[in-house]
């Protein structure tokens, strides 16, 4: 393909998409009030290649309907105006080779950048097919101090909010031009950094990783050393939630008292109804409430009743 006719097909790709009737909050708003409320979207895989398909209960993979799955998720975070837009993971997928990638990031890259806010990226196994840590990181754009960091924290509203980088081998390797996806690890010089994170956390805290970090029934998508990671978020006694990504399908989790929702992946399905994108709020006493647009999950912590 040419460049230039390979450029042209990512601009069509990324049209507008239809506007949604209705973006009610239903679901989202925490009873005694909200502290902040946040967007999340996850495994977008953007790519110029054909459908993928998938064994159940995952679903077919539809690469090239991302970018405007992902303009319908922005158009309804501008006027819904959460605190910050998030992407938790496997942004993009593989095209090509490098240059064919890149171009495919920077095409994923400006959809997300037509959110209104301050957005933020977590670290996915795929965002590393053919790329460096380098070529990613200088590709994309996260608010504030967070730009070219794998790991990071920032705070919004007295609330801190933490991004953890699972994607290591278990030499402690941070993948590079590779993708070993079912051999994820958070090193020990980044659980060390947690700890000190959550110690100087001054008030709530929410984390976000790419991979699960809660026991469930496919292991290859966990973090191979979940359980320390477990402790020391419960050593805490602070974090009110983790949001991940990686298994398709989503699901949810209560595990000592700490909420883990896992976001289905937008990549998933043919057509505006196999979207999935939602919003997180934090009440101020506690509560969590995410409302799950399209396929995703509407949950809620502790659950009415």
């Amino acid at each position: 393909m040419q460049r230039r006719s390979f450029l042209k097909g990512f601009a069509c790709a990324c049209a507008a998409a239809p506007f949604l009737r209705s973006e009610t909050l239903f679901g989202a708003e925490c009873p005694q009030g909200t502290l902040v409320r946040f967007g999340m979207v996850t495994d977008l895989h953007y790519a110029d290649i054909p459908m993928g398909p998938c064994l159940p209960p995952v679903g077919d993979r539809y690469y090239r309907e991302s970018c405007r799955k992902l303009q319908e998720a922005v158009d309804v975070m501008n006027r819904v105006k959460p605190d910050f837009f998030i992407e938790l993971g496997d942004f993009k997928d593989l095209t090509g080779g490098r240059a064919e990638t890149l171009a495919c990031l920077d095409a994923i890259e400006r959809t997300f950048a037509g959110f209104n806010g301050d957005r933020f990226h977590v670290l996915g196994n795929h965002d590393f097919d053919c790329l460096t840590l380098e070529d990613y990181l200088s590709h994309v754009h996260n608010a504030g101090q967070a730009q070219t960091l794998p790991n990071y924290s920032f705070v919004r509203k007295g609330v801190t909010f933490i991004v953890l980088d699972a994607c290591y081998d278990s030499q402690m390797r941070h993948y590079s031009r590779n993708n070993p996806w079912d051999d994820a690890n958070v090193p020990p010089e980044e659980l060390a950094w947690l700890e000190g994170e959550l110690a100087r956390a001054t008030g709530p805290v929410i984390v976000f990783c790419h991979q699960r970090i809660d026991p469930k029934a496919w292991a290859q998508h966990e973090v191979k050393n979940s359980a320390a990671v477990r402790a020391v978020l419960e050593k805490s006694g602070k974090v009110k939630a983790v949001f991940t990504g990686h298994e398709h399908f989503g699901g949810v989790n209560l595990i000592r008292g700490i909420p883990y929702y896992s976001l289905r992946a937008l990549v998933v399905g043919t057509g505006e109804e196999e979207n999935s994108y939602a919003v997180a709020s934090l009440g101020v006493d506690g509560t969590i409430c995410v409302k799950g647009w399209r396929k995703a999950e509407t949950a809620r912590w502790p659950k009415k009743g």
